[in-house]
């Protein structure tokens, strides 16, 4: 009965039955899946609520906590729990779902069925990532996830999407059997030292490995959740899933799945290795600040509009990182509200191009051009998105890059120095995009009967364009959540578990500097 009653665990079940059920829908009744897909997305969203009503934001321990033997021979438990960062992250999941069920009903035409069953089948295992606290089920999802992602690009995607699929896929199970061998090791090592089988991760916290054992665990935790941010230069994989998958896929895409990359740092990779990780922090620091710069000059480069807003998630991400490898209250905290920053302007971003392509299929910035005149509610909606994806105060953006570029300021000046530069190049690509689409004439006879947003279109924008202004004029509702387990994840970096060797050292090509 507990496995209803704890809002976790319902939140796991809830999107699963309903995809369960949706597949089961007769043909003839085909009709109905739209609704009750969204039906099934909004009550997710309800339960999730309860969440952020029940947490208690003072405390930085897990709540909420579902802890069940499923195989007790190997150590294995249903164990579920969460604090500020996944409350924050598992909102964001189940405000994106409807948002992009509402964004499939005029675009997905064919095998409604089997679509809605995924988006919900991935509903729950993006969940479920954020809120196990068992190894062996967080991998479960994990992996569980790239099914459903696989489908939604190679069946309802574009042109290309046999070969984004495929990329995709093969990108994220690379670095996954890595840490899965990683995994295995960790708990093999407990065993050996406590005498008990345990995928507990309080558990093996604080776990007695040596260096050279931590140097290549957190490698290969490292490089998975580099490919899955994705880190630079891991990223190519990025684009081409971006650029054919539906709308819906690019929104959960860039809103929820390139998340879980900077997630798996925050709860696997540092906390259970800290003093390999205070050696690596600023080389991945700095393959953050690298990406920032990358992307932001090849999203500047771009004339598929889609593609521009996906070379700038890998500039965003990478402040991300270097704000959770600053090890520092402020530049930590903020890189949790920026990765549910980024989910909203980046999901809206998307969203819009995806109306744009509905009506015009064409995604060149050059096909377009003077939209302010037949599209004036659109182009302001448009405005406002850019305007917090370049972060102007005032707007959610602006909070989170000014919390990281102040609190890693204190820790890697030079690197937040440069990351700065990509601040400024985000606002040079992503204006210079505006103006051409909206401003100017209208050089092609096709946009002039272009309609404005429809009520739907509406529908599913305006919950974004409300947090996007709500978090930027008061934001202490979620940095209040999020604050005490950015200490929590800060204090677990400072444990001392191990000496970090002379070799170890000479393997990073320099000194440990925390």
């Amino acid at each position: 009965m507990e496995l209803i009653t704890n809002p976790l665990s319902l939140l796991i079940l809830l999107p699963a039955a309903a995809g369960l059920a949706l597949l089961l829908v007769p043909p003839e009744k085909e009709g109905s899946l739209k609704g009750l897909a969204l039906a099934a997305a909004l009550l997710t969203f309800l339960v999730s609520l309860k969440l952020y009503t029940g947490f208690d934001p003072a405390l930085a321990a897990m709540q909420f906590q579902l802890d069940k033997p499923w195989l007790p021979s190997f150590g294995i438990k249903y164990f579920l729990g969460i604090d500020g960062i996944s409350l924050l992250l598992i909102m964001l999941t189940t405000l994106l779902m409807p948002v992009s069920v509402l964004a499939s009903f005029s675009y997905i035409k064919e095998s409604r069925r089997a679509y809605y069953a995924c988006l919900l089948f991935l509903e729950a295992s993006m969940i479920g990532v954020f809120a196990s606290l068992d190894l062996f089920v967080f991998y479960m999802f994990w992996e569980g996830m790239l099914i459903p992602m696989y489908f939604l690009i190679g069946i309802w995607g574009g042109p290309r999407r046999i070969y984004a699929a495929l990329k995709f896929f093969i990108y994220t199970m690379a670095g996954s059997v890595l840490m899965l061998a990683a995994i295995l090791w960790v708990v093999s090592a407990h065993h050996a030292a406590a005498g008990v089988w345990t995928f507990s991760l309080p558990a093996l916290y604080g776990g007695a490995l040596t260096a050279q054992a931590q140097f290549w665990l957190f490698a290969a935790f490292a490089l998975a959740f580099a490919v899955k941010v994705p880190l630079f230069p891991f990223h190519t994989w990025l684009p081409d899933a971006h650029v054919e998958a539906p709308t819906a896929g690019s929104v959960l895409l860039a809103g929820v799945l390139l998340k879980m990359g900077v997630y798996g740092y925050l709860r696997l990779a540092v906390p259970l290795f800290p003093d390999a990780a205070r050696v690596f922090a600023p080389w991945l620091a700095g393959l953050g600040v690298v990406g920032i710069i990358y992307g932001s000059l090849v999203a500047w480069s771009q004339r598929d509009m889609k593609k521009m807003v996906a070379y700038s998630s890998v500039a965003h991400l990478g402040v991300i990182i270097l704000g959770i490898m600053a090890f520092e209250p402020s530049a930590v905290a903020g890189a949790v509200l920026q990765l549910v920053n980024h989910g909203l302007s980046t999901g809206a971003l998307f969203l819009l191009v995806g109306a744009l392509y509905e009506r015009r299929h064409t995604r060149l910035i050059e096909d377009y051009g003077g939209l302010a005149k037949v599209m004036p509610a659109f182009s302001a909606v448009f405005l406002i998105v850019t305007l917090s994806s370049i972060g102007l105060p005032g707007l959610n953006g602006f909070v989170g890059e000014a919390l990281i570029l102040f609190g890693s300021f204190r820790v890697y000046p030079w690197l937040a120095g440069a990351a700065v530069a990509g601040v400024v190049l985000s606002a040079v690509y992503m204006l210079g995009m505006y103006q051409q689409v909206i401003f100017g004439p209208l050089r092609h006879t096709e946009n002039k009967v272009l309609p404005d947003l429809s009520v739907r279109e509406w529908l599913y924008l305006a919950p974004l364009l409300v947090f996007i202004a709500l978090i930027g004029v008061w934001p202490n509702p979620f940095l209040s959540r999020a604050q005490p387990a950015a200490n929590n994840y800060i204090a677990l970096s400072k444990q001392r578990t191990a000496p970090v060797t002379p070799e170890v050292k000479i393997a990073l090509g320099g000194e440990e500097t925390r």
